[in-house]
């Protein structure tokens, strides 16, 4: 119970990190685009290496109750359905981590994408078969936001 527990807060963390104490941890680029047009090259990057996309969350409500105005950050949700089953499958404690997410969101004229780093899943599951999993979601990660830094 104490590990799910510390998993679960992982988790939280993953999704709301933003403060540089724990950057090492997060991948991060800024574009110099505006927000529709970033939203939709980093939408083509994540299909573009075979992830299914599945779910786009507005989280505009929470954020203007802490008085944060903008209709322009999104977390994008995307994985591969079979690999996501099996990994579950092996490990039901990762649910709670996936789909993989980048968040994106508006400043000014940029647009900028955080997502957590999936080796840091590494040290709540040392298990030396989903070693390469991790490594190859975070290649694509690093992928996608090399993608849509180029474009």
């Amino acid at each position: 119970m104490k590990r799910l527990m510390q998993i679960l807060k992982v988790g939280i963390l993953a999704l709301f990190v933003t403060a540089p104490a724990v950057a090492d941890n997060l991948l991060m680029t800024r574009m110099d685009k505006p927000f529709p047009e970033a939203m939709a090259i980093l939408q083509t990057a994540i299909s573009s290496r075979g992830y299914k996309i599945t779910r786009l969350q507005q989280v505009n409500e929470n954020l203007e109750r802490r008085d944060f105005k903008s209709d322009m950050y999104r977390v994008v949700y995307f994985g591969k359905l079979e690999e996501v089953r099996q990994v579950t499958a092996a490990r039901p404690e990762l649910i709670p981590f996936l789909p993989l997410n980048i968040t994106i969101f508006a400043e000014g004229e940029q647009t900028i994408l955080v997502a957590s780093h999936p080796q840091v899943l590494r040290q709540f599951f040392p298990d030396p078969a989903l070693r390469p999993v991790f490594e190859r979601w975070g290649k694509d990660i690093e992928a996608i936001m090399d993608e849509t830094r180029e474009d």
